[in-house]
C-alpha cells in the first residue's frame, strides 16, 4: 500500500484532494490486468470487456506475478496509483484454468473479489460475430434473470450481480437518449445440476436495432454481437461488516430533505395536508354593507316610534271604557 504522505507542495496538495471521497463519485474505471501464466483465451475475452469499456478502461498487458486471494497488495498498489476502483485480473493455471477475478477496493483497499473459471467450449470472442457492433462510450442495458439472482440471502449469485453492475453500469445519467440505447448485457443462471455442481452463468452481450413499424412506437429487435462466456464460480471473498457500512455510506448534501406532511399517491399525484388552529369566530371579517353602517347624526337625534297599546284584553278595554296611556319608545 502507498505510505499517506503529507503534501509539501501545492501541486502534491492538489494531487490527494483529487482522490478525496467526493458527494458525487465520478464514472468508475476498470484496470486490466493479467498473470505470469495467461492462455489466449483468457487474453481474448479481457481484450473483449476492454472493448465494452472504454473510454472507461485501462489495460495492462505486461505479465505481473500476483496472487488474489493470497496477497493483494499489489492490486491495492495499482488501484491507488492508477485511481481505478475496479480491476479484472486474468491468469490460468492447471488447478484454476482459464481465470477471471473480479475485484472491487474502497479507499485503496480491496473491498470484496470473485473468481470465475470460463467455459472453454461454449466460448466466443467480439470478433468472431460478424455482426455490426455498438459504438464506443455506449451506457448498456443490464438484465439478470434466473432465481439465484433473487435469492433473499446473501450467496455468491447475489455477489456477482453487484459485482457486474458495478463494472458494467457506466455512469449516473439524469436524462436518457433513446437514440444512446443500442447495447444490452444479459446475465442468466439457472437451477444447479443434479450431480449438485452449481449452476453456470452465462454472459450474452445484444445489440438493439430499431426500425420503422408505420406506427408511432418504433419495432425494436436484437441481434447478438459478442462476446458469448459462460462462466463457472470459484473463490469468493466477501467484504467484512464495518468495511461494507464504510463504503455504502451517503455524504448528508446527497440526499433530499424529506418534506413534512407531503406524499405522493400510486398515480404520482403529490398529496399535501395542511393542520389549521381552533377558528376564532368573534374576529371573522364579514361584508361591509352601507345599510349596516350607522350614520353621522345617529348619536344627537333621538327617533320616537309610536307604539301600539298593550292592554290586557279586548272586551275589558271596551266594558270599562278606559284608555291606556300610550307608551313612548
Amino acid at each position: 500500500m502507498l505510505r499517506q504522505i503529507k503534501p509539501k507542495t501545492a501541486r502534491s496538495k492538489r494531487e490527494l484532494a483529487k482522490r478525496e471521497p467526493l458527494a458525487h463519485e465520478n464514472t468508475k474505471t476498470v484496470l486490466l490486468l493479467r498473470g505470469s501464466s495467461c492462455s489466449s483465451l483468457v487474453q481474448d475475452v479481457i481484450a473483449d470487456i476492454n472493448a465494452l469499456k472504454r473510454p472507461f478502461s485501462v489495460r495492462f498487458t505486461k505479465k505481473n506475478e500476483i496472487h488474489p486471494f493470497e496477497d493483494a497488495s499489489s492490486l491495492e498498489f495499482f488501484s491507488q496509483k492508477n485511481d481505478t476502483s475496479l480491476l479484472l485480473f486474468g491468469s490460468h493455471s492447471k488447478k484454476r484454468p482459464h481465470c477471471l477475478t473480479w475485484i472491487r477496493c474502497f479507499g485503496g483497499q480491496v473491498l470484496d473479489m470473485l473468481e470465475v473459471y470460463i467455459v472453454k467450449d461454449t466460448a466466443r470472442t467480439l470478433s468472431q460475430f460478424k455482426s455490426e457492433k455498438c459504438k464506443v462510450g455506449l451506457k448498456p442495458l443490464l438484465s439478470f434473470s434466473g432465481t439465484p439472482f433473487e435469492s433473499p440471502v446473501a450467496n455468491h449469485y447475489t455477489l456477482a450481480k453487484s459485482i457486474f453492475t458495478d463494472f458494467f453500469r457506466g455512469g449516473e445519467s439524469l436524462n436518457v437518449d433513446v437514440e444512446g440505447l443500442q447495447m444490452m448485457i444479459n446475465f442468466a443462471a439457472g437451477e444447479d445440476a443434479q450431480d449438485g455442481s452449481p449452476a453456470k452463468i452465462q454472459m450474452r452481450c445484444w445489440r438493439i436495432i430499431t426500425k420503422r413499424s408505420g406506427q408511432r412506437v418504433p419495432r425494436v429487435e436484437v441481434e447478438e454481437m459478442g462476446p458469448r462466456i459462460d462462466f463457472t464460480i470459484g473463490r469468493t471473498k466477501e467484504a467484512e461488516g464495518s468495511q461494507w457500512k464504510e463504503a455504502m455510506k451517503k455524504s448528508k448534501g446527497v440526499e433530499p430533505k424529506p418534506k413534512k406532511n407531503i406524499e405522493t399517491d400510486l398515480v404520482g399525484d403529490k398529496i399535501g395536508r395542511i393542520h389549521l388552529g381552533k377558528q376564532d369566530l368573534t374576529e371573522l371579517q364579514t361584508r361591509k354593507m352601507k345599510g349596516l353602517k350607522r350614520g353621522r347624526d345617529a348619536g344627537t337625534e333621538e327617533v320616537v316610534e309610536n307604539v301600539s297599546v298593550i292592554g290586557e284584553e279586548d272586551g275589558d278595554a271596551a266594558d270599562d271604557g278606559e284608555t291606556k296611556r300610550q307608551r313612548i319608545a
